[in-house]
C-alpha cells in the first residue's frame, strides 16, 4: 500500500505539470473568456440583531422562488458588519451577477455597493430598505410609513382599553437605527397619530429615543435609563419592532411593574407570545413570503429582459426610484392565527412552554 502510494506521487506531479504548461500554452493562443456566471441573481442580508426575519423568512423565501424560475442565485448575510457586506457585492460581481437585491445595513455602504454595480452595468434592487441617494432600478418594500402609522394606532388602541386615553398618559417613543431609512419611515407614521396628541395635551410626550444598530441589548438599557428619568411613569411606548419591544418587556419584568400599551413590528413568535401574554399591544406583520416573491420576480424580470410592474414611486433624496409596496397588517390577539393560517409562523414557535396556556 505504501509503494502504490510513492509511486502516485510523481505520477501526479507530472500530470500537473502537464496541465499547466498546457494552460500557459492555450493562454498565449487564445484571448480569455468570460467565465460563466455561477449566481445571476444575488441578495444580500442585513444582519440576524435587528431582526430573526432574515433567516427565519427571508433566506429561504427567495431561494424557493429562485429556484422555481430556474435562476442561479446566492444569499449572503453580513451579520451586521458594513464591510462584510462589501466584500459579499464584490463576490457577487465577481460570481458574474446580473442583479443584486440590496438590503443595506445603512444607506452608506448602501449607495457604494449601488455605485460599484452600476460601474459594472449590474442593476440593484433595494430591497427592503431604501438605500438614500444610491442607484437601485427598483425599491421592493411595505409601505413603511403605513406600518409606523397601524404602531400609532395600536398604542392609542391600547390606551383606551385600558382607560388611560383621557388621563394624559406619558407616551415614550422607542425609535429603530438612526442610520436606517425604514426606522425614519416608521417614525413618521406613528408621530403622524401622537404628534397631534401631544400637541392637543390628550398625551404627554414621554422620552423619545433612537437605538443604534437596533441592538435589542441597547434599547434595554436606554428604556431602563427612561424609567429612570420619568420615575417609572411611562404609560405607553411605541416601539419600533418585536425586539425593541422585547426590551422594554424584559425592562417592566424586572422592576415588577405592569404591561402598558406597546407595538411592535415583524410579527415574530416572541412578539406574538409577548403579545399572548398581554405584555404587547400588537405587532406589524408584514408578509415576508408576499415581499420575497415580489422582489424575486423583479430581479427575474430583470434577468430575463422582461417589463417590471410597479405601483408606486420614492425618492431617494437624489432621484425617484419606481417601487413595488407590498399592505402590512395589524396583529393583535384577536387575530393572530392569521399568521398560522398563511404559514408566516407555526403554531409550535408560538404556543409552547408557558405560552401555550394563552393560545386557543
Amino acid at each position: 500500500m505504501k509503494g502504490l502510494v510513492r509511486k502516485g506521487i510523481p505520477v501526479a506531479l507530472a500530470l500537473a505539470l502537464v496541465g499547466v504548461v498546457a494552460a500557459a500554452a492555450s493562454a498565449r493562443v487564445q484571448a480569455p473568456t468570460k467565465q460563466n456566471a455561477t449566481a445571476l441573481a444575488c441578495v444580500l442580508l442585513p444582519d440576524t440583531k435587528s431582526s430573526v426575519r432574515y433567516e427565519l423568512f427571508d433566506r429561504p423565501y427567495l431561494a424557493k422562488a429562485f429556484k422555481a424560475a430556474g435562476v442561479s442565485y446566492s444569499i449572503s448575510n453580513a451579520q451586521g458588519d458594513q464591510q462584510k457586506q462589501r466584500s459579499q457585492a464584490d463576490q457577487c460581481l465577481t460570481n458574474g451577477a446580473k442583479v443584486i437585491l440590496v438590503d443595506a445595513l445603512n444607506s452608506g455602504v448602501g449607495a457604494s455597493i449601488e455605485n460599484l454595480a452600476a460601474a459594472r452595468k449590474v442593476k440593484t434592487i433595494d430591497y427592503d430598505r431604501l438605500v438614500l441617494k444610491g442607484k437601485a432600478s427598483y425599491y421592493v418594500s411595505f409601505n413603511n410609513v403605513s406600518v409606523g402609522k397601524l404602531q400609532g394606532r395600536g398604542v392609542v388602541a391600547g390606551l383606551k382599553a385600558k382607560g388611560m386615553y383621557s388621563k394624559k398618559p406619558v407616551v415614550a417613543e422607542l425609535n429603530g437605527a438612526p442610520t436606517d431609512n425604514n426606522a425614519k419611515l416608521f417614525k413618521q407614521g406613528y408621530d403622524s397619530i401622537l404628534k397631534p396628541l401631544y400637541a392637543n395635551g390628550t398625551f404627554k410626550k414621554g422620552p423619545d429615543t433612537s437605538v443604534p444598530d437596533w441592538d435589542n441589548q441597547k434599547a434595554r438599557t436606554i428604556f431602563d435609563q427612561m424609567l429612570v428619568r420619568t420615575g417609572n411613569k411611562i404609560n405607553g411606548v411605541a416601539a419600533a419592532n418585536d425586539g425593541l419591544a422585547g426590551a422594554v418587556v424584559a425592562s417592566l419584568q424586572a422592576r415588577k411593574l405592569k404591561p402598558i400599551p406597546l407595538s411592535g413590528q415583524d410579527a415574530t413568535p416572541q412578539g406574538v407570545q409577548n403579545i399572548l401574554a398581554g405584555w404587547q399591544t400588537m405587532t406589524v406583520y408584514k408578509s415576508v413570503r408576499a415581499e420575497a416573491n415580489a422582489a424575486a420576480k423583479v430581479a427575474i424580470a430583470i434577468i430575463k429582459g422582461q417589463p417590471v410592474k410597479t405601483n408606486a414611486t420614492i425618492n431617494n433624496g437624489s432621484r425617484v426610484v419606481p417601487a413595488i409596496f407590498l399592505t402590512p397588517v395589524t396583529i393583535t390577539k384577536r387575530n393572530y392565527e392569521l399568521l398560522f393560517r398563511e404559514g408566516f409562523l407555526r403554531r409550535n414557535q408560538v404556543c409552547v412552554g408557558k405560552y401555550r396556556k394563552y393560545c386557543n
